[in-house]
């Protein structure tokens, strides 16, 4: 087992820039290997896509996380993953000893360790929904949680039809995070948090079908994580800022919009807690983003990020939190920080790799206990 993780090591970092093999190294003790995944299942939105939008045509055509700087610190090369580098998805497959996912899409792909569906810029509800409620889909992409779910049953058609679950019982299913986008693009077109509220049933019940679809095909372990603290984020500290100190926490994060989030990922959590109630034999645990978010800001000092940058962007120009929603990451003139590490915020919406490889680690912490695995 040693030799295998420490070669696992070295093949990473000749892969990964040299200045960023810290990014890897922190990963000197693979624990999730002891869960002996041989495959994961990804579905999601940008927080997770790993190279489908832009192999979509409308998506990809409004995609900046198509071209440089995107992925400067990942082979130096753009693949689709909006952040510098590496997301939470990679560090966890890592963990596991598996292969990068590759995503759905690339026809050209081997998929023996899994599939990655997600979809930068997509919705848990389906576009119709979102039309029916006023809200434009402005994510470029109709590839919502239903038409995912949808590649998933083709995929396993062709690769483990009639013997799903047997295939499939040694795999990890990742749900989410997915059903953020909706309430964004609401949000940003004027939405009331009030008007808000009262779409989060019918999103939530929309990812404890996916979630039911997906035990149906023999998943056994599933991990449904909820959605980050987008008070804290630099694109709605620009959109909503204020004069009116009382609308910041401690953390200069804006209240009104994390205790929406904290609303919706209860109301997502109680869902899980019932659906457990339904399969006492399914491991099925909710991925807390929220507070894993929260404990980065709050040690990100300590963590080594700079104290005078922690709610800006690396990559972007302008304002107090150096976001300007004209002017995005990727657009011409557009400068990056010296040093990404030292960012969370990564383009003002998605997180460096280092913010990243932090949230992955605290996750892993907390739901490698739930996971039932020989540890």
């Amino acid at each position: 087992m040693a030799a295998a993780i420490t070669l696992l090591l070295s093949l990473l970092i000749l892969m990964v820039k040299i200045g960023d093999a810290q990014q890897v190294l922190k990963l000197q003790n693979p624990r999730l290997m002891n869960c002996r995944f041989d495959k994961i299942y990804q579905f999601g939105d940008s927080i997770s896509d790993t190279g489908n939008c832009i192999r979509e045509t409308l998506c990809e055509a409004q995609s900046w996380c198509k071209r440089p700087p995107y992925g400067i610190n990942f082979y130096q090369n753009v693949t689709g993953r909006c952040s510098n580098g590496m997301l939470i998805i990679d560090f966890i497959a890592v963990e596991c000893g598996l292969p990068l996912l590759n995503p759905y899409k690339d026809e050209k792909a081997e998929f023996r360790h899994g599939v990655n569906f997600a979809v930068a810029g997509s919705t848990a509800i389906s576009a119709e929904f979102l039309a029916e409620n006023n809200i434009d889909n402005i994510g470029a992409t109709n590839s919502s949680l239903s038409v995912q779910l949808d590649w998933m049953s083709s995929h396993f058609h062709t690769t483990c039809s009639p013997n799903c679950p047997e295939k499939l019982n040694n795999s990890l299913f990742l749900v989410g995070e997915i059903g953020g986008n909706e309430f964004n693009f609401g949000l940003l077109q004027g939405k009331t948090i009030e008007e808000s509220r009262r779409i989060v049933p019918q999103v939530v019940q929309t990812i404890i079908h996916a979630v039911k679809r997906i035990i149906g095909f023999g998943a056994t372990r599933i991990i449904v994580p909820g959605n980050f603290p987008i008070g804290c984020i630099p694109l709605f500290l620009t959109e909503f800022m204020t004069n009116n100190s009382t609308a910041y926490d401690e953390h200069h994060c804006l209240k009104d919009l994390n205790n929406f989030v904290i609303f919706y990922n209860r109301y997502l959590q109680q869902a899980i807690d019932e659906l457990k109630k339904d399969y006492p034999n399914i491991t099925l645990i909710y991925g807390d983003s929220y507070n894993a978010f929260m404990w980065l800001l709050e040690n990100a000092v300590s963590l080594g990020f700079d104290n005078n940058s922690l709610q800006k962007a690396c990559c972007g120009i302008g304002g107090e939190y150096n976001y300007n929603g004209h002017r995005s990451c990727g657009d011409p003139m557009v400068p990056v920080c010296v040093d990404p590490n030292t960012h969370i915020s990564w383009d003002g919406i998605h997180f460096t790799q280092n913010a990243y490889s932090w949230l992955a680690r605290w996750l892993i912490d907390d739901m490698l206990p739930k996971l039932n695995c020989q540890v």
